[in-house]
């Protein structure tokens, strides 16, 4: 399983898309990182590699632990990680790892998995291979029809999706895109349909699914979901056996998470003081499975919310998100399109 691991010759990792949010240069490179071995153990049956390791590959220049918090800090990208839970922070945006933060000895320990399919393509978006060559962007405006989604007093889920994936059409086409919806109208389309409806485009290109939340009166915040690598559960579900299975969204699981990244970084600068970061996340909804494209499911806040209900019922609301979905894609396209650094011939 060695693809499971970030080439270890000589390299400049690039930490483009966690600064690429708030830059217009080209992506900052570091130096090449020590040639050493990964250290690696194993943890409940599943291998898991040291946050040293780790510090060490990515040129993070400094690691302090100060309880069960641990950073990993460099001039351009902060990690902030808890033993013995899931949350990490980087640059302040959250990630939800599929296995704990662990601890052997004096050790710190972050999954194998989470290494390879959620660290590595964050930190090195260039080195994703054929992630850059589009120019289509797939709108899916969630629910519709016969099938409203979540309801409140102001409206239902399936016009606001509707209204943001509009404005984000218009603002990307003005970008130079190619841009296609799912849905144009008030019309109920299956989650099959639109999974068929994307694979049917067979120029390279990424979907975006826009929904917003419900789930009682005290939630609220955005999330963003991509589909779960094999191994790895469906958010808050327990393990199946079904979850080792591969799909055909896991095809761009890189791109997939750089995706979210940049989309989910965008909005909550928009937003600002206006959300809460539930994080990126990984779940196995049927339009992520089954869509041949990079393919992401934003959640752009809860109707079942007082305050956030007003707020999702503002133009001014649904135009920041649909910018930042909008900003996030030129810039996660500038991020991936970069050719990755040739390796060392040392």
């Amino acid at each position: 399983m060695t693809h499971l691991f970030p080439s270890l010759g000589s390299l400049r990792a690039a930490f483009a898309l966690m600064i690429c949010w708030v830059m217009t240069s080209a992506p900052v490179r570091s130096a090449a990182p020590a040639a050493a071995a990964w250290d690696i153990t194993k943890i409940d049956g599943r291998e898991y590699v040291s946050l040293e390791s780790v510090k060490r590959f990515y040129n993070f220049t400094k690691m302090s632990r100060s309880g069960g918090t641990v950073l990993l800090e460099n001039p351009k990208v902060v990690m902030n990680l808890k033993v013995g839970g899931t949350d990490c922070l980087m640059n302040n945006v959250k990630f939800v790892f599929s296995q704990e933060i662990a601890t052997v000895g004096d050790k710190v320990y972050v999954s194998r998995i989470d290494l390879a399919k959620l660290i590595d393509p964050v930190l090195r978006p260039n080195f994703i291979k054929n992630a850059g060559d589009f120019r289509t962007v797939i709108l899916d405006a969630g629910h519709g029809g016969k099938d409203p989604g979540a309801t409140n007093p102001y409206g239902t889920e399936a016009n606001y999706n509707l209204k943001v994936a509009g404005l984000a059409k218009k603002q990307l086409e003005a970008k130079g895109f190619k841009v296609v919806m799912t849905r144009n109208s008030d019309v109920y389309l299956s989650l099959q349909e639109r999974v068929d409806f994307a694979n049917a485009i067979k120029e390279n290109a990424v979907y975006v699914s826009i929904h917003f939340n419900s789930g009682g009166t005290s939630a609220r915040g955005i999330e963003t979901f991509t589909l779960s690598p094999p191994g790895v559960s469906h958010y808050g579900r327990d393990f199946k056996e079904a979850d080792n299975q591969t799909r055909a969204g896991n095809e761009h699981d890189s791109a997939n998470i750089a995706l979210a990244t940049s989309v989910h970084g965008s909005i909550l600068r928009r937003l600002g003081k206006n959300t809460f970061d539930r994080g990126i996340k990984r779940a196995r909804f049927s339009v992520l499975s089954g869509v041949t494209h990079p393919a992401i499911l934003l959640e752009g806040g809860f109707m079942s919310h007082s305050y956030e209900a007003r707020l999702i019922e503002n133009p001014s609301y649904q135009n920041a998100i649909a910018t930042g979905i909008v900003d996030a894609i030129a810039k996660y396209r500038f991020a991936v399109s970069r050719p990755a650094p040739p390796a060392s011939k040392n």
